[in-house]
């Protein structure tokens, strides 16, 4: 199946928008764990055991990896989230932006490598620093568009004066990422939580792409204003612009204790119950 087919497969099958980012950070691990990088893989695993039928993807944060050289432990996690969870698709956060060789040897990892069903990229270099990724049929790839940071005005929110109607730089991504930049339909964007009239401006300008939507939870990103700004239902009910709502911290770090893995079931069943009542 295609990144896309096993995102409406998991959005059906679990009920839910929900995305649980694995962002380890061994300092916030539980007792028995806490401060060893090498129970990353341990304490990932419990918490893909714990929400894997509650959430219509999972992504694993690259640098929260490679920062305590556990890419092997990575590795590991994926292999495991293919077996307890065929169905959800895995998004690897790693916005990469380069060129050339280079952006081909990005996706090699990414989708060989880790295998990956999507990953997220920066578009700053253009066409070239997103090309070979859709190279690799089936796969998506999240350009960032609007993003849940204050910095995020200082480029994305600047109008460009040689674009037909001046569109604001977030504005002429999205506009890129709905035609001529989708051959294949493999495109999505990503939206912070903390800018929903924004998220409401980017699904008008690209109705079908799923949208990436980080910051709900301890960023401070309003889920239900989130729902209404970038969700869009079929006659059937089922998604017409698919909505990717990624809380991590707030799953992760729920108990400190040995409950930890209860407690992220716990925190991520009412997050995604808040997101689907909020479809209205």
């Amino acid at each position: 199946m295609t990144f896309l087919d096993m995102l409406r497969t998991a959005e059906r099958q679990n009920g839910s928008m929900l995305c649980v980012g694995l962002d380890p950070e061994p300092t916030k691990f539980p007792a028995g764990m806490k401060g060893d990088a090498n129970k990353i893989y341990d304490f990932c695993a419990a918490i893909v055991d714990a929400t894997a039928d509650l959430v219509s993807s999972f992504k694993p944060q690259i640098a929260y990896f490679a920062a305590h050289r556990a890419e092997g432990q990575l590795e590991r996690l994926m292999e495991h989230m293919r077996r307890v969870a065929p169905h959800v698709p895995i998004i690897l956060d790693a916005k990469r932006g380069d060129i050339g060789s280079t952006a081909e040897q990005y996706a090699k990892e990414a989708f060989e490598r880790y295998g990956a069903d999507a990953v997220t990229l920066s578009p700053f270099m253009g066409w070239d620093s997103v090309a070979p990724y859709l190279k690799y049929e089936g796969k998506g790839a999240f350009l960032l568009c609007r993003t849940s940071n204050p910095g995020g005005d200082d480029l994305q929110n600047q109008r460009l004066a040689s674009v037909e109607g001046q569109p604001r730089v977030y504005e002429h991504i999205a506009g890129l990422a709905q035609g001529p930049w989708n051959l294949n339909g493999q495109l999505g964007l990503v939206v912070g939580a903390t800018y929903p009239a924004e998220i409401e401006r980017v699904r008008a300008i690209a109705p079908t792409v799923p949208l990436l939507i980080p910051g709900v939870g301890a960023q401070g990103g309003d889920a239900v204003a989130t729902v209404k700004a970038g969700w869009r239902a079929n006659a059937d009910g089922s998604s017409a612009g698919s909505i990717i709502v990624n809380s991590s911290r707030a799953v992760l770090y729920a108990s400190s204790g040995d409950d930890f893995a209860a407690a992220a079931r716990q925190v991520a069943m009412q997050t995604r119950d808040t997101l689907e009542a909020a479809k209205g």
